[in-house]
């Protein structure tokens, strides 16, 4: 496994932790995130990639540990003087993280594209691994609520998850591309897993899903493509999985989840505290502690997917 190519499908704080711990047991120049930019919008005048930053913070080991987002030692002297000039502070910058944000701008409306800049700033950390946004475009994850739509940001930060959501909506997906160095990493004929990290399905992982031949392009991979459920005893860890999917009426259950994946999954990791509903699956199933509440637990889990891919893969290769 270690020669050969692993991709991963990432976001938020829960898919930057197995993330973390593929870049860790793998050698990291074999690894690719492709990350989920659904999230990113313009505020103060700056683009804010949230995931996106999240990933680089993690991986280069400058995140803050408490908090799961933001940068670890942070100073918040930018956001005093704002709210002293009665300036908006829902959306908390701080100031290191504030950089990085002023100097993406500043490349964006200089005309670089998005990836560049992300591959050049993961350079500068001394990230190794490859960390690709899912598109160059734009693609603005919209939440419909009984209160009305709202952009993702206003709902997940400024509303804090409160009003009901009745649809999700990805806008600007059908006109946008896969990022060239994602879809290359998709179709590698070295690569030996695709990973959908413990994210949010909704949220975090159907917008790079919405772009047009992404898909397509997981179910032609070469590899398996194995899941990594985001729940727990039937609760999310952390965020409003199971708040989503009660309100879309879905059943809060992992079986849920991979039927959500089932046109392109191979494989999916169930929690051991849902090991009963292995009879629920159609697809191979690996049961595991898949809580990664320590760096150890990131690296276990890591490890036990890729040999999951492994297997999958020589069950394949056993086919006539």
């Amino acid at each position: 496994m270690s020669a050969s190519s692993v991709v991963a499908l990432c976001g938020g704080i829960g898919g930057a932790k197995l993330a973390l711990g593929l870049y860790r047991v793998l050698p990291p120049e074999h690894l690719t995130l492709i990350v989920n930019t659904g999230d990113d919008f313009d505020h103060l005048g700056l683009r804010i990639c949230p995931d996106l930053d999240t990933t680089l913070y993690t991986l280069a080991d400058l995140a803050n540990p408490e908090a799961g987002w933001g940068r670890r030692d942070e100073t918040w002297t930018f956001m005093k003087t704002l709210a002293d000039l009665g300036g908006e502070t829902w959306f908390r910058l701080g100031d290191a993280d504030l950089a990085l944000h002023v100097e993406r701008t500043r490349r964006l409306q200089a005309g670089e594209p998005l990836s560049r800049i992300a591959a050049d700033v993961a350079q500068r950390f001394r990230i190794h691994a490859a960390i690709v946004p899912m598109s160059d475009e734009a693609v603005r994850t919209r939440v419909h609520t009984r209160e009305g739509v709202l952009a993702f940001q206003e709902y997940f930060v400024r509303r804090r998850c409160e009003p009901a959501v009745t649809a999700l909506e990805y806008a600007g997906a059908a006109a946008a591309r896969i990022a060239p160095q994602a879809l290359a990493a998709l179709k590698a004929a070295d690569v030996a897993a695709i990973i959908l990290c413990p994210s949010n399905p909704y949220l975090s992982v159907d917008p790079i899903l919405a772009l047009p031949g992404m898909r397509a392009a997981l179910k032609a991979a070469p590899a398996p493509v194995i899941a990594v459920t985001p729940l727990v005893a039937g609760k999310a860890i952390k965020g409003p999985t199971a708040k989503i999917m009660a309100e879309l009426e879905v059943p809060l259950s992992s079986a849920a989840i991979a039927r959500h994946y089932a046109d392109f999954i191979d494989g999916f990791v169930l929690d051991r505290a849902d090991a009963t509903l292995v009879p629920a699956f159609s697809c191979s199933l690996l049961v595991a502690d898949t809580l990664m509440v320590t760096l150890a637990d990131r690296e276990r889990l890591a490890r036990e997917v890729l040999q999951f891919a492994a297997t999958l893969r020589r069950e394949a290769e056993d086919q006539p």
